[in-house]
């Protein structure tokens, strides 16, 4: 048993808890339960002769888990206290955080600091959740026999055991597992609430659902609320409003209409894309976005995919528009013969896809119905499959580090619900991580989060202010090949099954885009931003000099403006830093008179006189170099 690279012999059975206490895990982030062969349990749990023991501490994703669905439990104790009639329902932890859904509660923001304080004597008070098993169903109905929720809950379950938690006056129906003792929690905070349906579903009753965060630190807590307020300030939805990048339609929900503006950010990624893509030797092509329902039945979407697909009959034949790029490349793939000098085929496109989302999951351009991705499809052979992982994630680390976004990598293996052999996983798998391993860097394997169809290597950006993102992703293939009947001819003359990589960079444009506007706060750098350059006249007598200094930008390609309005100069100036506009040239007499514009970056800094043609070279070498 390790921590930290440290071995103990045990000498006799113990529990995790004695473990932990031998290993002087005592901090309140760590020790907060055991991943015993690979299963998340209470820290009491008694050990065997050869388990694989893991403590689960706050900076493991199982330890967050475990810890904020303890905090669920906590504010839902608080709730009863303070509201007796309430009903608790769910409270599971969430990405960041947790909430907790009631029934007969009827609350707003302003009785937060009343139930923060009931909290905060939760807390104090130091419980130490402990785990009731019942003995039938029958029993698990009687504890819960007041509460409608919980019995709906109960008849739900699809056999095993049903369990409980108790904490002080407090008993949950919960699978656990649980905090050792309350008094981990040393900061928490509760964000927002609002209503939400009994089980998800707009034909039951709405309940009261209230949002919290927390931490085994005070000091973890305040630099994460310090990080939500400037989330908000960096809001993608409502700086593409305040900038004209993008809206949104009642005539088309959750699909973005892209303004002007908004497109000359989006060109610019696409055009970058493409250059990458080209000095990599990938071809490009466009395939339809309406294909018949055959195509997806033998894709396998129309068994694993189909509630999510938008779909249409057409002379009496049934269409999907395309969730996936995927089978239109397979049918590109198959309309010639390949011989093994092809290979690695890399075919790449920017796929128009639509996928029915909830309306309530729709969030800006973080999740919406259509979309475009930056698909590639690769074909190659077994042999291919380590050096064009390892391409792939050469190419990953220059397209992100060109945004300043740091990132890491998390391999996703077999779903329940997956196609494919036992031994297509394995060679999948083992393909994915030798690559991994051949990169160098660091990752994390995530069981049983894979696509149905093959594992993937998914790629999580880190934004400024310190936010993951999942974006991209990587999957090795073996079965839409043999679904395809794809075939290739080896150096023998053999027809043979091409393997395929399935990977996206971006992953969607439109998620890229808005994830690119909070990670530079609508600020973007000169090569992107839709106002590069802003000419401001003193006078009306300026106003043909700026022009034409406009207009020679404008010939190499510069986003150029002339503001030639009455307004004062400093209003002028206002104007163009609230647009975030990289460079302010204001054009007076002096100006004027020696041929030169004042220059002005969008950080306020005056940078004075300078010559109209030796600054232009400047900014088209800034916009080259990205």
């Amino acid at each position: 048993m390790t921590v930290e690279d440290r071995v103990l012999r045990i000498e006799k059975r113990q529990t995790g808890k004695e473990l932990a206490e031998a290993l002087n895990a005592r901090d309140p982030s760590q020790a907060l339960a055991l991943c015993v062969n690979g299963i998340v349990k209470d820290l009491d749990t008694m050990l065997e002769v050869g388990d694989e023991v893991t403590l689960l501490d706050f900076h493991m994703p199982e330890g967050k888990e475990v810890f904020w669905h303890s905090s669920a439990h906590i504010l839902a104790q608080a709730i009863l206290r303070l509201y007796p009639e309430a009903k608790p329902t769910i409270g599971p932890p969430i990405e960041s955080g947790f909430y907790y859904d009631f029934a007969n509660l009827h609350i707003s923001e302003d009785d937060f600091p009343a139930i923060e304080k009931e909290i905060k004597n939760i807390i104090k008070e130091n419980f130490k959740p402990e785990r009731r098993v019942f003995t039938s169903v029958e029993e698990a109905k009687e504890a819960f026999k007041d509460n409608p929720y919980k019995l709906e809950l109960i008849d739900s379950f699809d056999g095993g055991e049903i369990t409980g938690y108790q904490q002080g006056e407090f008993f949950d129906l919960c699978r656990g597992p649980h905090l050792p003792a309350l008094g981990k929690v040393k900061a928490m905070k509760l964000l927002k609430t609002s209503g939400a349906y009994w089980r998800g579903d707009s034909d039951r009753e709405m309940l009261t659902r209230i949002y919290g965060i927390s931490f085994p630190d005070k000091a973890e807590l305040k630099n994460h609320l310090t990080m939500l307020e400037e989330a908000k300030k960096r809001d993608h939805r409502v700086l593409g409003q305040k900038l004209d990048l993008f809206s949104f339609k009642e005539e088309a929900p959750g699909m973005p209409f892209i303004h002007p503006k908004g497109m000359h950010i989006w060109n610019a990624l696409i055009k970058y894309w493409r250059e990458i893509h080209t000095q990599r030797n990938y071809v490009e092509i466009l395939t339809p976005q309406l294909m018949s329902q055959k195509l997806w039945e033998t894709s396998g979407h129309w068994e694993h995919y189909h509630e999510n697909m938008f779909l249409s009959e057409i002379e009496e034949r049934k269409f999907a528009i395309k969730p996936m790029n995927c089978p239109g490349c397979m049918l590109f793939y198959n309309s010639k013969k390949h011989s093994y000098r092809e290979l690695p085929l890399r075919v790449a496109e920017l796929g128009h896809v639509h996928r029915y989302e909830p309306s309530g999951a729709i969030n800006g351009l973080f999740r919406v119905r259509s979309f475009h991705q930056d698909d590639a499809h690769i074909f190659l052979g077994l042999d291919h499959i380590k050096e064009e992982i390892v391409g792939v994630l050469e190419l990953v680390d220059e397209l992100y580090r060109t945004f300043s976004l740091e990132y890491h990598l998390e391999l996703s293996t077999r779903p329940e619900k997956s196609i494919g052999s036992d031994e297509q996983w394995d060679a999948a798998t083992s393909g994915l991580k030798d690559a991994l391993d051949a990169w160098g860097h660091p990752y994390t394997i995530n069981e049983g989060d894979g696509a149905f169809y093959g594992p993937k290597i998914d790629l999580h950006i880190r934004d400024a202010i310190g936010r993951s993102w999942q974006c991209g992703t990587i999957q090795l293939d073996f079965s839409l090949p043999e679904k395809f009947q794809l075939e290739y001819t080896d150096s023998s003359g053999e027809a043979k099954q091409p393997v395929i990589i399935h990977r996206a960079i971006f992953g969607s444009l439109e998620r890229f885009f808005g994830i690119l506007i909070e990670h530079y706060a609508g600020k973007f750098p000169l090569w992107l931003s839709p106002r590069q350059v802003r000419l401001l006249t003193v006078a009306d007598r300026h106003a043909d000099f700026a022009h034409s200094v406009a207009k020679k930008y404008a010939a190499h390609g510069i986003h150029v403006e002339v503001d030639d309005s009455q307004e004062s100069v400093g209003k002028k100036v206002r104007s163009a830093q609230l647009d975030q506009v990289n460079y302010m040239l204001t054009v007076g007499d002096q100006e004027l008179e020696s041929n030169s514009v004042s220059v002005r970056t969008r950080d306020n800094v005056v940078h004075g006189a300078t010559d109209p043609d030796t600054l232009l070279e400047k900014l088209l070498e800034e916009i080259r170099n990205r």
